[in-house]
């Protein structure tokens, strides 16, 4: 019988692999504070949104996609807790199936990146549609972990749409 990863250990695992984000995204700040104009890549709404995709959810999104669909089954955080991530008979799950669970694993932080950049452009926000993508992050994130705390497997929502389970080794 599977021994299923439980909300801490998956949560030392990304903590982890933050440790590898937080070096990237340094870099990546430390490169436009070097570069001449590179503010001005930031100057609307949409030019900032767009590179922020490209430049930091997309890559993290790849990083998850590769790593826990490789035959190690996992990202380098959930490799040194001994995790992996299989799909319902046990078997590494395939690139296109991890793609689109990391894909829905980082919806939340990408409408938070959303969210920051149209209070950054527009300050007077309508207060219902700041509210409702706040509800919004915070209502997916509470319902992946409640899923997870509630399910015998311990499968987040995106574990359940994409039928992975995140195990012990």
């Amino acid at each position: 019988m599977n021994s299923f990863a439980n909300l801490w250990q998956r949560i030392s695992a990304f903590l982890l692999d933050y440790l590898i984000l937080a070096v990237y995204l340094a870099v990546l700040s430390a490169l436009f504070f070097i570069l001449p104009n590179a503010g001005s890549l930031f100057d609307s709404r949409i030019k900032a949104q767009i590179l922020g995709f490209l430049l930091v959810t997309f890559p993290i999104t790849l990083y998850f996609a590769i790593s826990e669909s490789s035959k190690k089954q996992g990202t380098w955080g959930k490799n040194r807790l001994s995790l992996k991530v299989t799909d319902t008979d046990g078997n590494r799950v395939g690139f296109g199936k991890s793609l689109i669970r990391s894909t829905l694993k980082f919806i939340p932080w990408e409408i938070s990146h959303t969210l920051i950049w149209e209070v950054t452009f527009n300050p007077e926000l309508n207060p219902i549609i700041l509210n409702s993508m706040l509800v919004s992050v915070y209502g997916l994130l509470g319902a992946n972990i409640a899923s997870l705390l509630l399910t015998k497997t311990r499968q987040t929502l995106y574990d359940l749409v994409c039928g992975t389970y995140v195990i012990k080794k």
